[in-house]
């Protein structure tokens, strides 16, 4: 069962019902967080007043230690934003294709077949992990082998090499390689794609192509991971949940929304106000950062009905996962893809889910702490008599 000592799953509740916005120290910067949904999503549809284009402003905390480039298509505005967003888009659309629809289907099955057979398993790194980097080979179309790399550089991808601290990581390397050998040698995949792109009548530089590449492999890792490993938990912790997904396969997307809805791994993004800009009474200086607060405006309560209560056959429900307006998660397709079919294989192939041992990860921050995701999570699984025969 949930541990009752940790944070519960909405820790701006309070603040939001009291205040539009939460003022929060990260990195020396008092940044105020929009918390109600409403505000959220009109703020992000506001590029004007709350931009993009601060290089390693977006992420929060910042991230101008860990990477030497701007993330592309992310840390622009419009226009320039939809023109980058074209090079990238048709790999990121391949989650839309049968045949990667049933690879990702093949890689699952597979990877809970085995899960079965095993006394136990540890999701986060023997089942996420492995999970989340095969997918992506194939939204890549890059040869699966890749996988073991991407693996073995664990759950975060900016690490620092060597005994003493650099900028730049093992993800700049590797980036830099395939740069260099698709230079040389092009083929159909990313890599080749980024070398072989034109954006306004020119050829992409390195530092763009780096831009690309660095965000593909940090956006969407650690988000997938989580909330993989949280759905797994949740069903260990509400084995009759499984037996309401079976009772009708249509509840599957529902639930996949609600998923992506209550377990957001992605707590706020930011946004940069180029002149002084009164957010909801709180004046930020020009070029100072608000936080879009996604998890906060997905537990909205003028919103969402029992916003607290995981209800698998949740409809409507706008939630804001993926963010909202012009920068929508260019990896959201890939993302429903892979929990939508983990769903599927876990309603035909598991019959139970016993916890065994866990380790929530915790984001402590000066004025909220909120469990997300896990460190580690051990289970064991049941097949169900259907996958037997």
């Amino acid at each position: 069962m949930s541990d009752p000592s940790l944070p519960g799953p909405d820790p701006f509740q309070n603040f939001r019902r009291e205040s539009a916005t939460l003022k929060c120290p990260f990195q020396g910067e008092n940044i105020p967080m929009i918390l109600r949904h409403a505000d959220v999503r009109e703020a992000a549809k506001d590029w004007k007043t709350f931009s993009s284009d601060a290089p390693f402003r977006v992420p929060i905390p910042s991230e101008e230690e860990v990477r030497t480039m701007r993330q592309l298509p992310i840390e622009v505005d419009p226009p320039l934003h939809g023109e980058y967003r074209t090079i990238a888009e048709p790999f990121f659309q391949r989650a839309k294709k049968p045949e990667v629809i049933a690879r990702v289907k093949s890689l699952i099955d597979n990877m809970l077949t085995s899960a079965i057979r095993e006394e136990s398993l540890e999701v986060v790194n023997e089942f996420a992990l492995p999970i989340q980097s095969h997918a992506l080979t194939y939204l890549l179309n890059v040869p699966e082998t890749e996988a073991k790399t991407w693996i073995s550089w664990g759950m975060h991808v900016f690490k620092v090499t060597g005994g003493t601290f650099k900028k730049g990581n093992q993800l700049e390397d590797y980036l830099n390689a395939q740069f260099d050998r698709s230079e040389e040698n092009p083929g159909e995949d990313f890599f080749s794609a980024l070398t072989q792109a034109e954006f306004q009548g020119r050829k992409l530089t390195r530092e763009e192509m780096m831009g690309f590449g660095n965000l593909t492999f940090a956006g969407g890792r650690d988000t997938i991971i989580h909330s993989i490993s949280s759905i797994i938990a949740y069903f260990g912790e509400n084995p009759e949940k499984l037996s309401f997904l079976r009772g009708d396969p249509k509840r599957i997307r529902l639930a996949s929304e609600e998923f992506f809805r209550v377990f957001m791994p992605l707590t706020h993004i930011g946004r940069v106000c180029p002149v002084e800009t009164d957010v909801h009474g709180v004046t930020v200086p020009a070029d100072g950062r608000v936080s879009l607060c996604w998890n906060s405006a997905n537990h909205d309560e003028t919103v969402f009905e029992n916003p607290h209560t995981i209800q698998l056959d949740r409809k409507p429900n706008p939630h804001v996962s993926f963010g909202f307006g012009t920068h929508l998660c260019l990896g959201a397709p890939h993302a429903r893809l892979l929990v939508r079919t983990l769903l599927e294989s876990l309603v035909t192939k598991v019959s139970e889910i016993t916890i065994i041992d866990s380790l929530p990860h915790v984001e402590r921050e000066a004025v909220y702490e909120r469990a997300n995701g896990y460190e580690t999570l051990s289970v064991s699984m049941k097949g169900s008599d259907s996958a037997n025969h």
